[in-house]
């Protein structure tokens, strides 16, 4: 059977003969007139099933539209209501930190204090509180709500028009994004770029898929901003950098921020090294496997050439992999495991889980090792060897880890860069324990400590749990591996 759709007129209803057509839905134990033998009751049921699904299927269709303007929406209210909390806390620091040590008429400023560096101070601490609070609610870290309560901060006052758009759901998350991030990046002091911003893209914001969109939002974006080119790619310059992300099966990604002409200068130079090494004889690997072989093998080739002319001029001798580093590897044991049960893996701190080739490969080159036994279910530390000969030095290794990352929900900080807080205070009497020291970064290390979250210890269970100000508690996350 052929089905066609076509396109009606305003006063057709293309339907309208199929519904007036009982047998279309009359129910499946209506008895058949006798002239049709069961042959034709099975051939015509089967169109009908078959139209109904397509009529079905094309009505799911026009559904879409209006499930997808709905998510939209919503995404944008929430990203509203939470510029909205954190507006307020900035507005009234109060609720979050407490009350204002400069009205005290005892009030005395450290060194370098003023009246406007603390009241600065004291609102920056309650965004991150506010925020840090929305977060445990919602399963999002702090750092997530204060960027989407800065999108709508960004868009509601930059490109009104797209906001309004987003609102009605009319635009979709990642256009949202790509407007809130090039939006930003606009002079702070000049409106008008952002109204010539906005007019530009306020139309294909809500029509145009989120990769073209770009492209053409980047263009709109260079032609609104009135800053030259030359004085903003050398700030841009200045915010360099290196990061590395895990991946799963052992492998990672290395991203690099740099010059676009250096960037291509680096991208070309893979292709001409992948292209040479493709014409040796045997070469079996594929060009995007020559390219990351090249570049790594270029990196560490450079890296021992720094090491011997650092040697060189210094005297200093270098050894190891890289600029002479000997790692210490730290290997952490499920019981079981060390009792034969099973075959886990071992767990490279930092990363986690890695095959035990390449942990032996790590091994070669170690000078020390750290054995670490975890409870089976839990992953809780157990035990750790102490031969290291300070004992601040143990009881640090020891916390960082039980403590793989920061303390803090949700923060993937590493430890080890982190500090070790001590839970009660020092000066309100708190020992320099494993029972009283955990790990926070920079970022919430102040939070714990100059504002109204606070971290409990249960007196039962010795377990931790942070408390926020308006009273809600979350434990603490569970071991990452």
């Amino acid at each position: 059977m052929e089905i066609r759709f076509i396109t009606p007129s305003a006063d057709i209803d293309p339907q309208a003969e199929f519904w007036a057509d009982p047998g279309a839905w009359a129910d499946d134990d209506v008895a058949a007139p006798d002239e049709w033998d069961d042959e034709d009751v099975r051939s015509e049921s089967a169109e009908y099933a078959a139209l109904h699904e397509a009529v079905r299927a094309a009505q799911d269709i026009f559904d879409v539209d209006g499930v997808v303007r709905h998510a939209r929406a919503a995404v944008a209210e929430q990203d509203a209501l939470f510029h909205s909390i954190l507006t307020r806390a900035a507005a009234d620091p109060v609720p979050w930190v407490g009350p204002d040590p400069t009205l005290d008429p005892l009030w005395q400023p450290r060194k370098g204090e003023t009246v406007a560096s603390v009241r600065a101070r004291r609102r920056n601490l309650a965004v991150r509180a506010a925020a840090a609070d929305i977060g445990v609610r919602v399963g999002l870290t702090d750092n997530q709500v204060r960027n989407r309560a800065r999108r709508a901060g960004v868009l509601s006052a930059r490109t009104p028009r797209v906001w309004e758009a987003a609102l009605a759901g009319e635009v979709s998350e990642q256009n949202v994004g790509t407007t809130a991030e090039l939006a930003a990046s606009l002079p702070d002091d000049d409106p008008a770029s952002w109204a010539t911003f906005d007019e530009a893209i306020c139309r294909i914001a809500a029509t145009v898929a989120p990769g073209r969109f770009r492209t053409r939002a980047r263009a709109a974006r260079e032609r609104a901003h009135r800053e030259p080119l030359q004085q903003r790619h050398k700030r841009a310059a200045d915010g360099r950098r290196v990061w590395v992300d895990p991946l799963l099966d052992g492998m990672a990604q290395v991203t690099a921020i740099l010059t676009a002409a250096d960037a291509h200068a680096i991208d070309a130079q893979l292709d001409d090294l992948a292209t040479h090494l493709a014409d040796a004889d045997g070469e079996t690997r594929t060009k995007a496997q020559l390219r990351v072989d090249a570049f790594r093998d270029v990196f560490f080739r450079g890296a021992h050439a720094a090491a011997k002319e650092a040697k060189d001029h210094s005297g200093a001798s270098f050894g190891g992999a890289a600029f002479g580093i000997v790692p210490t590897v730290r290997i952490t044991i499920p019981v079981l495991t060390l009792l034969g049960h099973t075959d886990e893996p071992a767990t490279l701190d930092g990363y986690g889980p890695i095959d035990l080739d390449t942990a032996k490969r790590l091994a070669a080159n170690a000078d020390s090792w750290i054995r670490v036994l975890t409870h089976p279910v839990t992953g809780t530390v157990m035990d750790v060897d102490r031969r290291a000969y300070k004992v601040p030095e143990d009881l640090k290794r020891l916390i960082r880890i039980q403590y793989p990352t920061c303390a803090f929900p949700g923060c993937q900080r590493p430890s080890e860069k982190c500090d070790l807080d001590h839970r009660i205070r020092w000066a309100d009497g708190g020992t320099t324990s494993r029972a009283n020291l955990t790990p926070e970064c920079a970022a919430h290390h102040p939070v714990k400590d100059e504002t109204l979250w606070s971290l409990h210890q249960d007196p039962d269970t010795t377990g931790l749990s942070w408390v926020s100000p308006t009273g809600h508690q979350t434990d603490l996350d569970p071991p990452p591996f």
